[in-house]
């Protein structure tokens, strides 16, 4: 009877211990995102012998490999927890296709229960189902990467993480710039004639910001530059992708770009030999005459630095950002034989320029709202709701993910048009 006993007391404790348990107290706000740290000169090299991982990690992806978006995050994950001694289906285990709706939830939980300590999401739209079950396991962390909610919801154990992009767009837009500047001067287009395209997925301040920044590293080269922006109201839609790319390319856009997840834009250039600038991942294999550049944020560190929180008992930041410094906003691939000669070292000069202050991508003395240049806005930057809550302009700049991780430069500037705003 005493050893039953013994059993049931053994199997309760063990029970009590089990990762959905109560809460602990909320953390205090942090005034800022946590920015990441350049990377050391030298890194030490790892243990011949290194200790087994503290970390089990769950993946929670909103498509799969097909998706350039969803690729570049299952790379990174792949390549960094490989490279730390971590077997796929024992110590990561990658969910896909998981939509922006219950089943994100009921996935996060599921990976719970299979022993998972950390489930990390990639879509926006997947954020207030990872906050749910947050909550409900309080000792697991959760992390909505591309969120907006961490900074106001101060749960302990949910995170959000992003990445200075807007920076990664600036960049290839110089490269789309010196572009036009030489079909300009090879006759090909007149200057009034520089009228870049932009898909984009939705009307969401990550995209605004990304389609902005790149039209305003294009402007900062080729100042006769306008650009036409159509959304499709998905981020993985390879028809309604290439459809809205060849709506562009028929309304006269000489150039175009992107910010939706699928090969249909690089395509719908390649079939038209319109030059394209690409994120994520380099496309040109889809488009070899026509590709120009692509930017993506990098994942890999990050993916590290939660291991490193994990193995050394430090806790994952609240929001954490990170940096053209640090390695996690990277221009991937300039094409050589199709981009406009000297651009690698203009590219090269600019990001120069942005790592050492004097080129700030939001500098409003570049652009106009209405014929004005902006000298207050507020935006919001806190998350939790859609209500501005911020002064934005700082110094001049509009200081862009200074306040919160994810973007909130939402501002609709002179030169370019939108042509749909349904979604």
């Amino acid at each position: 009877m005493k050893k039953i006993l013994a059993l049931v007391l053994a199997l309760c404790m063990v029970f009590a211990l089990a990762a959905c348990g109560q809460a602990a107290a909320p953390a205090a706000q942090e005034a800022a995102p946590a920015q990441e740290a350049a990377p050391a000169a030298e890194e030490a090299a790892p243990a011949e012998e290194a200790a087994a991982p503290a970390v089990k990690v769950g993946l929670i992806f909103l498509h799969d490999e097909n998706s350039t978006y969803d690729a570049n995050f299952l790379n990174a994950a792949k390549e960094v927890f490989e490279a730390n001694g971590m077997v796929e289906g024992t110590d990561f285990i990658i969910k896909t296709q998981i939509p922006e709706d219950q089943t994100c939830e009921d996935t996060a939980l599921d990976l719970v229960d299979q022993g998972c300590n950390v489930i990390f999401s990639d879509s926006y739209g997947h954020q207030s189902y990872m906050l749910a079950a947050a909550k409900e396991c309080p000792d697991v962390d959760f992390i909505s990467a591309t969120g907006d909610m961490a900074t106001a919801e101060k749960l302990p154990n949910y995170h959000n993480a992003f990445a200075d992009i807007y920076m990664g767009r600036y960049l290839v837009g110089v490269a789309a710039g010196l572009k036009l500047n030489e079909m300009i001067e090879a006759g090909k287009i007149t200057a009034d004639q520089a009228k870049m395209g932009y898909v984009g997925a939705y009307t969401y301040a990550e995209v605004i910001s990304g389609y902005t920044s790149f039209y305003l590293g294009a402007k900062s080269v080729c100042p006769s530059v306008t650009m036409d922006v159509t959304f499709t109201g998905s981020w993985y839609d390879e028809t309604a992708e290439k459809a809205a790319a060849q709506s562009l390319i028929d309304g006269g856009c000489v150039l175009l770009s992107q910010h939706a997840d699928s090969y249909g834009a690089p395509t719908a250039c390649a079939e038209a030999g319109v030059p394209d600038v690409s994120y994520n991942l380099d496309t040109s294999d889809a488009g070899p005459d026509t590709y120009l550049a692509a930017s993506r944020i990098n994942w890999a560190p990050y993916f590290q630095y939660i291991l490193d929180c994990k193995a050394s008992g430090t806790a994952i930041d609240e929001d954490w950002c990170g940096t053209l410094e640090g390695g996690s906003v990277e221009v991937i691939s300039i094409s050589e034989a199709n981009a406009a000669p000297g651009t690698i070292e203009k590219v090269e000069e600019v990001k120069a320029g942005l790592l050492d202050g004097t080129i700030k991508v939001f500098d409003t003395a570049n652009y106009t709202v209405g014929g004005e240049n902006q000298t207050s806005y507020m935006a919001n930057a806190i998350g939790g709701d859609f209500d501005p809550d911020t002064e934005a302009i700082v110094d001049g700049v509009f200081a862009e993910s200074e306040f919160r991780s994810a973007p909130y430069f939402d501002v609709q500037i002179d030169g370019i048009t939108l042509l749909d705003t349904a979604f």
